[in-house]
C-alpha cells in the first residue's frame, strides 16, 4: 500500500510537470507575479469554508461535552491538512481527528458515529453540487463543457446507488452485526467491542432522524462551504486580474472536489488538481495558463494552510497522551 501511494505520486508529479510544460508556463507564472501577496490573502480566506465545515461537523456530535467551534476549527484543520497532503487515502485525518477527540474526553462510539454521518452527508452534499454543476455547464455548452458533463454525469450516476446503499444499511445495526459476527469467529475476543459498537449504529440512527439538523448540515453550513472556497478561487482570480464570475467558481470548486475525490488515492493530488483545473477551466471558459496559475495558487494555499496543520499535529502526538476516559 505503501508503494502504490509513492507510485500514485509519482505518477501525479509528472503529470502535473507535464501539464505545466503544455500549459505555456510563462503566462502562469506571470499571473502568480501579478497576483503577488494577493495570494497570501486568498489563501488565508480558506479559514471561512474551514470554520463553516467544523460547524456542520459540530452540530451531528451528539453529546453534551461536543467541543466548542474554536477546538472544532482545529479539528477541521488538523484533519484536512492530513487528508490534503499525506498519502492517507482520505482516511488518516479522520483517524488523527479521533485521537484529538478522545484527548477531549468524548467517548469512541459519540466520535465514529459522528465521522460516519459526517462522510455519509458530505457526499450526499457533493453529489447534489455536482448535479448542480453538471447543470450549470449544459445550461452554458460549448464542445468542452457538454464532454465534461457528459462523464461527470456517468460518474453521478454511478455513485448515488452506492451512496444510497451506504445511508440505508445504517438500519440494520450493520457495526454490531459485523462486530458480533468478528467476535463469534474470534473466540469471544472483542465482547466488550459488541456493546460499543451498538451505541454507534443508535447514534447514527438518532442523528439521521433529527431532521432539521441534516438539512442544516447540507443545505447551510456545507453550501456555505463551498461558498467559502469560490470566494478563494475567485479571490485569487481577481488578483490575477483574470475574470470568473463567483456563481462560476463555486461550479468550479464543486467539480473540482468530485474529480478529487474520484483520486482520493493520489497523495495531495498531484497531477489530478492541475489536469482538473485545466480541464474545468476550460469548460467555463478560462484559459489553460489561467488555470494553472489557479491551480498554483492552491497550492500555496496547501503550503501556507496545512503545512502548519502537519507540525501541529506532530507536535500534539508527541506531547499529548491519548486519554483512557469513556
Amino acid at each position: 500500500m505503501k508503494n502504490l501511494g509513492r507510485l500514485a505520486a509519482l505518477a501525479g508529479l509528472a503529470a502535473a510537470i507535464w501539464l505545466v510544460w503544455r500549459g505555456h508556463p510563462e503566462v502562469a507564472l506571470r499571473l502568480l507575479r501579478t497576483a503577488g501577496w494577493g495570494l497570501l490573502l486568498a489563501a488565508v480566506a480558506h479559514v471561512l469554508p474551514m470554520l463553516a465545515n467544523a460547524r456542520d461537523w459540530q452540530i451531528i456530535i451528539l453529546s453534551r461535552r461536543r467541543p466548542g467551534l474554536w477546538r472544532m476549527l482545529g479539528l477541521v484543520w488538523l484533519r484536512e491538512s492530513i487528508n490534503n497532503l499525506l498519502p492517507v487515502a482520505r482516511v488518516g485525518g479522520e483517524v488523527a481527528a479521533f485521537r484529538a477527540m478522545r484527548r477531549q474526553g468524548l467517548s469512541g462510539a459519540t466520535i465514529v458515529g459522528s465521522l460516519i454521518v459526517d462522510t455519509q452527508l458530505t457526499l450526499i452534499s457533493q453529489v447534489l453540487f455536482t448535479v448542480a454543476g453538471i447543470g450549470y455547464l449544459l445550461a452554458h455548452s460549448n464542445s468542452t463543457s457538454l464532454r465534461l458533463a457528459g462523464h461527470l454525469a456517468w460518474g453521478v450516476a454511478g455513485l448515488t446507488p452506492l451512496l444510497v446503499v451506504f445511508c440505508l444499511i445504517q438500519r440494520a445495526s450493520p457495526f454490531e452485526r459485523a462486530t458480533r459476527v468478528l467476535n463469534r469467529f474470534l473466540g469471544g475476543r472483542l465482547t466488550a467491542l459488541v456493546g460499543e459498537s451498538a451505541q454507534i449504529d443508535e447514534l447514527i440512527r438518532r442523528t439521521w432522524r433529527r431532521r432539521w439538523i441534516i438539512v442544516q448540515y447540507i443545505f447551510v453550513w456545507q453550501t456555505l462551504q463551498c461558498v467559502g472556497i469560490a470566494f478563494e478561487l475567485w479571490l485569487a482570480l481577481r488578483f490575477m486580474h483574470v475574470h470568473l464570475s463567483l456563481v462560476a467558481c463555486f461550479v468550479f470548486e464543486s467539480l473540482i472536489q468530485a474529480i478529487s475525490s474520484a483520486a482520493f488515492f493520489v497523495p495531495a493530488n498531484l497531477g489530478i488538481q492541475e489536469g482538473g483545473f485545466v480541464l474545468i477551466g476550460g469548460a467555463l471558459g478560462l484559459a489553460s495558463p489561467a488555470a494553472l496559475a489557479l491551480a498554483g495558487a492552491r497550492r500555496i494555499r496547501d503550503l501556507v494552510i496545512f503545512v502548519p496543520g502537519l507540525l501541529w499535529w506532530q507536535w500534539t502526538e508527541s506531547h499529548q497522551p491519548v486519554s483512557r476516559k469513556t
